[in-house]
């Protein structure tokens, strides 16, 4: 796995991003989704703001961990990664606003075209399928 954990400071990354516009919803994000989550965010890569962290194991034997939810204000869209993906939120997606989905990826052009409320709503969803199918483990 590629993404893993960084020590960049999210703040430092953050104050990088352009344009300016990219850069306010940015940090909105950080603000709403560290409320949401209860936990500090943390840097994967070079370019991604993740909380928490699950540990998974395919039927194929592959494993790994990843972070439980995270976003980032990419050039061409802001990237909301809600796990694990969006198939059963339809209904959700629906009264979000203006944006385009992947298999566990939300893009948003800019903050104002969604209504904000249905979003933490639907990030707080995807963090309770996510304790449904990975169990928060107490740190040892």
């Amino acid at each position: 796995m590629k993404t893993v954990p960084t020590e960049i400071p999210v703040a430092e990354f953050l104050a990088s991003v352009e344009p300016d516009r990219r850069r306010e919803d940015a940090f909105t994000l950080l603000e709403m989704m560290t409320r949401i989550t209860g936990q500090e965010p943390v840097m994967w890569g070079p370019s991604i703001i993740g909380y928490g962290r699950y540990d998974y194991r395919y039927d194929s034997g592959h494993s790994g961990s990843f972070f439980r939810t995270g976003f980032s204000p990419r050039k061409s869209a802001l990237t909301v990664y809600i796990m694990p993906g969006y198939q059963d939120y339809s209904d959700l997606l629906a009264r979000l606003g203006k944006h385009k989905i992947g298999k566990s990826c939300l893009h948003i052009n800019k903050l104002d075209d969604v209504d904000l409320d249905v979003l933490e709503e639907l990030i707080g969803t995807g963090l309770t399928s996510m304790e449904e199918l990975y169990p928060v483990q107490a740190e040892t």
